[in-house]
């Protein structure tokens, strides 16, 4: 009697210890809290490093791209030099935000006639035709000559070591790692690099890019011309060339980011920043401006009634999406428009209250392996970070001479005849990644982003409410469970043909599952694919940042 006592008394303790004191069953630690500077990034290593050049003076935007840098070497299925990069910037001086655009575009060579010669009717996933100009190193450069204080030696300097030196591969890379080589070991160069022994790497394995360390070597002596006129752009070109591919050095020549003009619209006081597309930053703009006409307060979070209007929200600014979204040097696309209060009215009459909609039509005018970082110091500057290759390690073709998997994010164009998102030479596909900012009264807020492929507006948008609505903590706000709708319209202008199917996490309760299958959702509950987090809030009276980091992923939040 007096073991089974004994035994009980334990589990309560037991029991006792798992709950927290402070936020929701969910939350799984504090966020953290300092005044002098943050960063949050998908991988600790890449976070330290920010800090580091943070105390060695440099500011936000040189410990971002430290960090990015880091990230290409200790996350190579997810991000790389080989991708492209969408940044948001906070210039305290100025007391503006600036857009910055550094997506490449299509080979000029590669026309759709010849890949439907080919006998193609879409670009390919993998390989070397969905391979555009990567636009990432060209980003850093026009982030540095614009904002950056620090010698560009310095900053990618934790990059070569980890690359020279190697380092611990984490649990949750090392995972996605091996998933991608079973698919891509066939793929030239990829075994000689990123599976040693024939292998790919497991928890705990150390690893070294050699190849990749002297990149960056090459980069930090000839400038960002190495890259996209020089040494580094003539192997691009000739490893290309041997395996069918069509870009060349007239291509990445050619290339240059563009300063955008970042577009908002208020949710609740708070204005919400996102870049014009290509990118579908604009998706979370047109959810919320559908959504604020309901008290989803109320609602509660995690109720029927909100997860069934987001759902439905969701459906709408998708449908447009898939139709108006592409690069806009090809296309006029309205964004005023799409992110207008009054187009927001009209799309929400379609919303019924009463059951799922099955078939949505766009308004009359993916998995992708991302990372995301922020970085604020101890100026006021902050930067809202994003890069990515597309799918796991991109098109899978990497040169041994340079040690980086080339992006595949060509495979986002569609053939379509006349969608804004056709095919053609010179031009940028419709694009996932977008990092995202907040401001109140013009001053920054929030910065934040959620990685993930079509997830990511559905993140951003299940973040804010949680924020704004639901009065959560940053890190409760990015911990807390959350849904995937899936089977709506990809960007090829195709309507819906179905309701399309919610994917869920666990913390949802069983009934309201139960309530929205009786509204007619198709449900399914799946593990992974619900993005990845990291957020800076900004107490911008009292000079205190807040940092959060994702649960999901490797992340670390950290500041000093």
């Amino acid at each position: 009697m007096k073991s089974i006592f004994l035994f009980l008394f334990m589990l309560n303790i037991i029991c006792v210890a798992q709950d927290r004191i402070i936020g929701k069953s969910y939350t799984t630690r504090s966020e953290v809290i300092a005044q002098s500077g943050m960063a949050c990034t998908s991988q600790p290593l890449a976070t330290q490093a920010a800090i580091d050049i943070l105390k060695q003076g440099g500011n936000a935007i040189d410990a971002a791209i430290a960090a990015n840098a880091v990230n290409t070497v200790v996350e190579p299925m997810s991000c790389g030099i080989g991708g492209d990069l969408f940044a948001v910037v906070w210039f305290e001086d100025d007391k503006k935000l600036y857009g910055l655009n550094a997506s490449g575009r299509s080979p000029k060579s590669l026309t759709l006639e010849k890949m439907k010669e080919m006998g193609l009717d879409k670009v390919p996933l993998r390989g070397s035709l969905p391979i555009s100009v990567p636009g990432c190193v060209d980003g850093w450069f026009e982030l540095h000559k614009r904002f950056g204080s620090l010698p560009m030696g310095k900053i990618l300097s934790h990059a070569i070591y980890y690359a020279s030196k190697g380092f611990p591969v984490t649990e949750v890379i090392a995972s996605y790692w091996q998933n991608s080589a079973t698919s891509l070991k066939d793929k030239p160069g990829f075994v000689e690099v990123f599976m040693p022994g024939g292998k790919a790497p497991t928890k705990g394995d150390i690893f070294k890019n050699p190849a990749l360390a002297n990149t960056f070597e090459l980069i930090l002596n000839e400038g960002r011309d190495a890259f996209y006129k020089g040494s580094i752009a003539k192997v691009i070109e000739s490893f290309l060339a041997a395996h069918g591919g069509f870009l060349n050095i007239s291509d990445l020549a050619a290339h240059t980011s563009e300063w955008v003009e970042p577009v908002s619209t208020n949710y609740r006081g708070y204005d919400v920043w996102e870049l014009p597309p290509n990118g579908q930053g604009i998706a979370v703009l047109q959810i919320l401006n559908i959504l604020e006409d309901f008290d989803i307060k109320n609602m509660g979070f995690g109720s029927k009634e909100y997860l069934h209007l987001f759902i439905e929200a969701k459906k709408l600014a998708y449908e447009d999406r898939a139709k108006y979204y592409a690069d806009p040097d090809f296309n006029k696309i309205p964004v005023d428009k799409l992110i207008s209060k009054e187009y927001a009215a009209e799309r929400r009459k379609l919303i019924d209250l009463s059951k799922s909609s099955l078939i949505v039509e766009p308004g009359d005018l993916e998995d992708g392996d991302t990372i995301y970082l922020t970085v604020a110091d101890k100026d006021g500057n902050m930067i809202s970070l994003i890069q990515s290759l597309y799918w796991g390690f991109g098109s899978g073709m990497v040169s041994p001479k340079l040690g980086f998997p080339l992006q595949n994010r060509g495979e986002l164009f569609t053939f379509e005849e006349g969608h804004f998102n056709q095919y053609a030479p010179g031009k940028r596909p419709f694009h996932t990644i977008i990092p995202a900012f907040v401001t109140k009264r013009n001053e920054p807020f929030l910065s934040f982003g959620v990685m993930g492929g079509s997830m990511q507006p559905q993140g951003q948008v299940q973040v804010l409410i949680n924020i704004i609505d639901f009065a959560m903590g940053l890190q409760e706000a990015g911990d807390a469970p959350r849904i995937r709708h899936d089977g709506s319209s990809q960007p090829t202008g195709s309507i819906m043909i179905s309701g399309g199917f919610v994917n869920f996490e666990s913390g949802f309760s069983m009934e309201t599952i139960r309530e929205l299958l009786r509204l007619g959702h198709d449900v399914r509950k799946t593990v992974g694919g619900f993005g990845g987090y990291q957020a800076i809030m900004c107490d911008y009276k009292n000079k205190v940042y807040y940092g959060a980091s994702e649960s999901r992923k490797d992340g670390q939040a950290a500041g000093y």
